[in-house]
């Protein structure tokens, strides 16, 4: 029958093998001895001291724990006993850690099936036990505690209320002591030297493995407790690995002694295991290159503080130690970069205290919340600041160091000690090895003295609030350097916005060009050879040819004297040539008077047509296109009736000018194809020719270059006058395009070299050379466009001088017979006069 309320309700109950479910939460062993040492440490027992050690009672091996506590009476060790009961408060600024009122029960059931709980405080003495073996004998179908309290006590025996003697019973019968005077040994041995109170907690039939070993090694140390390996692969936890002698696993995971060591932030209790005591580590100060930072989140009003340094002893141990009111939650818990598989974060150990989080009830975890997630987000963050720190410190202190920063810390910043009377911490001063300390060291031995005594209060820590965070001063780096790189994105942008507007008027003047090439075929297409039968179309076609020439400054041409010849009376007509000074240098050769020798080929860039007296003098075999030059410009000196004149010494006349730039930005030559050098006619040479040689020249000044006599071409018995042809320089405007190219290239390649001469570019090389590679492509395309419509140009300007050549014979056939009909009339003429004077002379 289930028990009930007052009203009638049903109260609800626990069945013994909750005890066993309740153990289940503590999947590691030191956990659940972790919980037995809280109910120690908590304020409301506040004990100074708490002692761990296996005994062997009755053949059966037992583990004892043992503090010098306040103590427990009835009431309070019934709530221990119990589930749910947790009213304890902080005391003097000590904060509580136990909150769920389940540690003692599922830390002892977790350990063994039988646990006895021996209590001795200012009230009285008390007795209770825990046991599953107890309640699986008796049958029970709920949970019982037995619980005695000795009212009156002598040597050999003690007397209970009448209401225990039930719980005595069974205590004595089902429990390890069979005898009122084994207990009273068990209570006398609370008595320390600190307290005559305090509580001694013994479990027995421990657990074991399938083997039928207990789960602890305590041969391999003697004064410690030790997890052998192959409890982990019993156990199967997937968190804990099975060599434990790897170096990258904590001892911690391991040691019973090196877990408790640092089980609390700032230790205000003293652990004895197996009768030697524990070196506790105040871990906060126990580090090397220690620097503080804070952390400020949203759903709290103050910072929370987080230490980081260099683990010390080993570099394979690192991590975040987090804990919860003084108390380790989670151990060396890889945060951000250390999670990654780099050497980031190496040796390098953060610590804070997240009361804000809520712990899961075995006090190895936290529970997965929201604030838990950013809370660890913030503190890979933080983690990854600092080792940036380090680095960027330990690159400004020495540039040459290769020794990585996590094998240089030996040594931490400070060393800390407690005292073993007052269990006060002492900081002691540099150059001190604590390893050479004694085992018990006390405040007297401090060389300090102001600290020498216990009385002394230890030294105060700065406030949290005042306390400013440590000076990250590679994120200042980081943002000069963001600056620079920012400057310099703006420079280029700068930069490639011209580069588009240069490229945007290039495209207009080769769309401008092109629009001259179509205005250019539509003439010719308007243009018909019928049409052209006098000089005046021949005007028009050169005025075309113009129009597509890009405007060239005009060379004044000194007009020499000319003389009539001896034998037909006309005179010698010079051809005036443009010649780049790109030429390579030519021999003179000098002409014959019998034979009309070849214009000598000029290898020139870019030619496109010659002169029409090279069209009718070169050999049949060499094509047009490599003899003609469109850098050679010939005039066509045409003159009507020729005066005599008396030979004169000084026949040429030379006049340097300058000229305007030619395509690679060099001056250009004007030069007689007649003879290129200018000497003075000799009678000797009259008489021979028979005609003086007339020769005007305009050049500017080139350097190192040879012209070729040419002379001009004559038919014997023939009157009429060989005609040079007109030839103009059709690509000036498109090379002009490949000049302006150029000059785009300079600039860019000098404002690149004004901004680093500046400090303002810092932008790798191969970037660099990637966008001039790209920007020369561009050009190269738009180059290549330019190429196209220089060959259209030169089909257009063929078509020209052959309408120029039909114009100039059918001028030459018109002229000849105006020449024809004037000499008819003027022989018509002559005989006329001579019948008219033989008339008068026989009148």
């Amino acid at each position: 029958m289930a028990a009930q309320a007052g009203g009638g309700v049903p109260l609800s109950t626990l069945a013994p093998k909750y005890l066993h479910t309740n153990s289940t939460s503590h999947t590691w062993s030191f956990s659940a001895i972790a919980g037995l040492i809280d109910n120690a440490y908590d304020p409301d027992v506040s004990a100074k001291q708490f002692w761990i050690d296996k005994t062997m009672i009755k053949e059966k091996l037992c583990l004892t724990f043992m503090d010098n506590g306040n103590g427990l009476d009835h009431e309070t060790m019934h709530k221990m006993l119990s589930f749910g009961y947790s009213d304890k408060t902080a005391i003097k600024g000590h904060v509580p850690i136990g909150m769920y009122g389940n540690g003692f029960k599922s830390g002892s059931m977790r350990l063994g099936k039988d646990a006895i709980v021996f209590s001795k405080s200012e009230s009285g003495m008390c007795i209770g036990m825990l046991s599953q073996t107890y309640l699986e004998l008796i049958g029970a179908n709920q949970i019982q505690v037995p619980i005695v309290c000795i009212t009156e006590r002598n040597l050999i025996s003690f007397s209970v209320r009448e209401e225990h003697r039930a719980s005595l019973q069974d205590i004595l019968c089902y429990s390890l002591f069979k005898t009122r005077e084994e207990l009273l040994a068990e209570l006398d041995a609370i008595t320390s030297s600190f307290s005559q109170t305090g509580t001694r907690i013994i479990i027995w039939n421990l657990r074991r493995t399938a083997t039928d070993a207990t789960e602890f090694d305590f041969e391999t140390d003697r004064y410690d407790i030790r997890i052998p390996s192959e409890v982990y692969e019993a156990i199967g936890d997937p968190s804990k690995v099975s060599d434990r002698m790897t170096s990258h696993i904590p001892e911690t995971v391991y040691s019973l002694r090196a877990y408790c060591s640092i089980l609390y932030l700032k230790p205000r209790m003293q652990v004895v295991l197996r009768s030697k005591t524990v070196k506790t580590v105040l871990i906060a100060k126990s580090l090397a290159c220690m620097r503080k930072d804070f952390y400020k989140p949203i759903f709290l009003n103050k910072r929370v503080p987080i230490h980081f340094g260099f683990n010390t002893k080993s570099k394979d141990q690192y991590g975040v130690m987090m804990y919860h009111k003084n108390r380790l939650i989670k151990a060396y818990e890889r945060v951000g970069c250390q999670l990654k598989a780099n050497n980031m974060g190496v040796g390098v150990i953060g610590i804070i205290e997240c009361n804000f989080l809520d712990p899961t009830h075995n006090k190895q975890s936290f529970i997965e919340s929201d604030k838990y997630r950013k809370t660890m987000n913030n503190l890979g963050i933080k983690l990854e600041e600092y080792w940036k720190e380090t680095q960027y410190r330990m690159k400004q202190e020495d540039p040459t160091n290769s020794i990585q920063v996590e094998d240089t810390m030996k040594q931490p910043d400070q060393n800390w000690i407690q005292c073993n009377g007052c269990l006060k911490w002492r900081r002691l001063p540099d150059g001190i090895d604590c390893s050479k300390l004694p085992t018990e060291w006390f405040c007297r031995m401090n060389p300090d003295p102001q600290f020498r005594s216990c009385h002394a209060e230890e030294e105060p820590e700065a406030s949290d609030d005042e306390q400013p965070s440590y000076r990250k001063t590679y994120k200042e780096q980081e943002r000069e350097d963001k600056m620079k790189k920012e400057k310099i994105q703006q420079a280029r942008q700068i930069l490639e916005q011209q580069e588009k507007k240069r490229f945007a008027a290039i495209a207009a003047q080769n769309k401008a060009l092109k629009k001259q090439h179509d205005k250019l075929r539509r003439q010719l297409h308007e243009m018909s050879p019928s049409t052209s039968s006098n000089v005046g179309s021949s005007s028009l076609l050169e005025g075309a040819v113009r129009a597509v020439t890009p405007p060239l400054r005009t060379a004044t041409i000194s007009q020499a004297a000319v003389s009539p010849s001896m034998n037909d009376g006309l005179p010698v007509v010079t051809v005036v040539s443009l010649v780049s000074p790109n030429l390579p240098a030519l021999k003179r050769a000098q002409p014959s008077p019998l034979s009309t020798p070849k214009r000598p080929k000029v290898n020139l860039p870019h030619r496109i047509s010659g002169t029409l007296a090279e069209r009718d003098t070169r050999s049949p075999s060499v094509p047009p296109h490599m003899e003609d030059s469109d850098d050679d410009i010939s005039i066509l000196e045409a003159c009507s009736t020729p005066k005599p004149a008396k030979p004169v010494d000084d026949v040429s006349r030379v006049k340097k000018e300058q000229t305007e730039e030619g395509v690679n930005g060099v001056s250009m030559l004007l030069d007689c194809t007649d003879d290129a050098a200018v000497d003075p006619p000799s009678e000797k040479t009259t008489a021979e020719t028979g005609r003086p040689t007339v020769s005007a020249t305009t050049q500017t000044e080139v350097f190192n270059v040879k012209l070729e006599k040419e002379s001009q071409s004559l038919k014997e018995g023939n009157r009429t006058v060989e005609p040079g042809t007109f030839s103009t320089n059709a690509t000036q405007s498109l090379n002009a395009q490949s000049l302006k190219t150029t000059e785009i290239k300079q600039e860019k390649n000098s404002q690149g070299e004004e901004n680093m001469q500046n400090g303002e570019t810092h932008v790798e090389k191969s970037t660099t050379e990637k966008q001039q590679d790209d920007l020369l492509e561009l050009l190269q395309d738009a180059i290549q466009e330019r190429d196209g419509f220089k060959e259209e140009l030169q089909k257009v300007t063929c078509q020209l001088q052959e309408m120029q050549k039909k114009l100039s014979e059918a001028s030459q056939k018109t002229s000849s017979k105006q020449s024809f009909q004037a000499e008819k009339s003027e022989e018509r003429d002559y005989k006329a006069l001579f019948e008219r004077v033989k008339q008068e002379e026989f009148d």
